[in-house]
């Protein structure tokens, strides 16, 4: 990959997307990894305001300092960027307090992971909102495309997204071009939903690596027949989540009236 050449790509599609859409910058959520350090670097070298925010909810420590870093470091080289911290854990804790209890429902703890996430999205609203700022999104290829792992109008919930044509080999391509801080290019990548030390490996089964090789296999019309051993259960583990997150990577259903019915 031409890595100086796509980050100069997509900063010039950023520019012209805020310019035609006559908006003055960027909202972009800090969660203390790779794609979001990416995109608000991104958002940054357009020289259009950016807004960086973070928005802990039970926040593991390390994630919360990572992001912090990533900022502070954003604000020193560039004069355009500006952040600002909301503190969701409250909120999520008496939406916790308000809904009915459930008891012991398997489903419990990703309909809450899933909160967390559209928690989020309202907030990074708010200030698009506020400012006239676009929301970009932080999702990479393989989670937006692939296996589907956003939570649906939480982080998927954006106006934009500049990364979304990226690997997350790519990404880490891009970020070591950008000087992004070694702790968070280092960390295990997770979506921080679930208030512990839990990974997207963790959650998905299978690393980026092996989701990004599944892809382009499935891509070339191969199937778990072809493989055997590691290999056939990732190319499995893929489809399956491609399969049960399609419903979030298509256009929602429209049922269309009949013109005799009308």
């Amino acid at each position: 990959m031409q890595t100086k050449q796509v980050i100069d790509h997509i900063v010039d599609w950023l520019k012209d997307y805020a310019a035609n859409a006559k908006m003055n910058g960027f909202v972009v959520g800090i969660s203390g990894g790779i794609d979001s350090a990416v995109v608000s670097a991104l958002c940054a070298k357009t020289g259009l305001r950016t807004l960086c925010v973070e928005l802990p909810i039970h926040q593991a420590a390390a994630q919360v300092t990572r992001g912090q870093q990533h900022i502070e470091g954003l604000k020193k080289k560039f004069a355009n960027v500006s952040n600002v911290e909301v503190n969701l854990t409250k909120t999520f804790d008496t939406f916790k307090k308000a809904v009915p209890e459930v008891g012991e429902s398997p489903n419990l703890d990703l309909s809450l992971a899933n909160v967390r996430a559209r928690l989020r999205m309202t907030t990074l609203y708010y200030f698009a909102g506020l400012h006239k700022y676009l929301v970009a999104g932080t999702g990479n290829k393989v989670e937006d495309f692939g296996v589907g792992f956003f939570t649906k109008y939480g982080d998927g919930g954006v106006d934009l997204s500049p990364i979304a044509d990226l690997m997350k080999s790519e990404v880490y391509e891009i970020a070591k071009e950008l000087n992004v801080i070694n702790s968070i290019v280092t960390a295990a990548p997770t979506d921080g939903l679930f208030g512990d030390s839990r990974s997207d490996e963790d959650q998905i089964g299978a690393s980026y690596d092996e989701l990004e090789w599944a892809m382009k296999m499935v891509e070339e019309g191969k199937t778990e027949e072809d493989f055997s051993g590691r290999e056939k259960e990732v190319i499995g583990i893929y489809k399956s989540r491609h399969r049960a997150n399609l419903h979030k990577m298509q256009p929602i259903p429209v049922c269309e009236i009949p013109v005799h019915l009308k």
